[in-house]
């Protein structure tokens, strides 16, 4: 998993941490503008579109508009969405053909059902996981999110997301609300074997259920499996979920004391002690 030193997540929340200087980043530097614009590449190569038929496209995280101006190359029409001010001021100085929407994601889509042909997502996803005020819950947000993108797709499309996550906890949690909210699919991961060139890709398909694709950088066959974990296409019903984690042991514990303490509340600290379980009296 991608290291947990020095993510923007953890500095300040996305329309604070994406200020004028940051994003000015984005039109800047070559380095960047090239990664951003080879994930957009793979991230559309996943949507599995038809070819040679323009399609209308929704931009999750657009920020400066590099992964809108990859879409408008291939011939697609898209709308981008970005919660941060300036990124999207950069995009409208760089004149981007997309339409430009200011939205948390946290918040829902506010399209109508059936909109868009596809989704992608850039860089974006993992930034619902972090509780940057007390009224944010990370499950909640992420359900709301998953399952308004749900309907505004229409059936058959696909959505691809490339994220950062921090660990398996926090995939966990995004696949849990993903197919909470009826996404079918699972996670595609390109050149497994190695630490720099290792990507996320979360493949989810809308309505009907199709193979997932293979991730990149595999030296046999046999390593196949382990690149690719997919997911029921049935809407699930948890008795307990109600936007909490479903594990409630020793990590469950670990993972809400560091949520509370995110939130800058009071919290105990950690000993050997916590998330033990008690032995059973007679």
């Amino acid at each position: 998993m991608t290291s947990s030193c020095r993510r923007p997540e953890h500095s300040a929340p996305p329309d604070v941490y994406y200020n004028e200087v940051e994003a000015k980043k984005y039109s800047q530097n070559s380095r960047m503008i090239e990664i951003q614009t080879q994930m957009s590449e793979r991230a559309v190569e996943l949507l599995s579109l038809p070819e040679g038929q323009p399609c209308f496209l929704l931009d999750v995280g657009c920020g400066s508009g590099l992964s809108g101006d990859y879409l408008s190359e291939e011939g697609h029409y898209w709308v981008g969405v970005d919660i941060s001010t300036a990124m999207l001021d950069v995009a409208l100085d760089r004149e981007v053909e997309g339409d430009l929407l200011v939205g948390d994601m946290g918040h829902g889509m506010p399209f109508r059902a059936g909109t868009f042909d596809g989704c992608i997502s850039i860089s974006a996803l993992q930034w619902l996981c972090n509780a940057d005020k007390r009224t944010h819950s990370p499950p909640k947000r992420l359900y709301t999110f998953f399952s308004t993108l749900y309907s505004s797709l229409s059936r058959g499309s696909r959505a691809v997301f490339q994220l950062y996550p921090e660990n398996s906890e926090q995939l966990e949690l995004i696949t849990t609300q993903a197919m909470r909210a009826g996404f079918g699919g699972g996670m595609v991961v390109d050149y497994p074997n190695s630490t720099k060139a290792k990507k996320f890709f979360l493949c989810l398909f809308a309505g009907v259920t199709g193979a997932l694709p293979k991730g990149l950088g595999l030296e046999t066959s046999d390593r196949a499996v382990s690149n690719q974990v997919e997911y029921s296409g049935q809407r699930s019903r948890f008795k307990n979920m109600k936007g909490k984690s479903v594990k409630k042991g020793r990590d469950w514990i670990f993972e809400k004391k560091e949520r509370r303490r995110r939130q800058g509340r009071e919290v105990r600290a950690d000993t050997k002690y916590t998330g033990r379980q008690r032995k059973t009296h007679f």
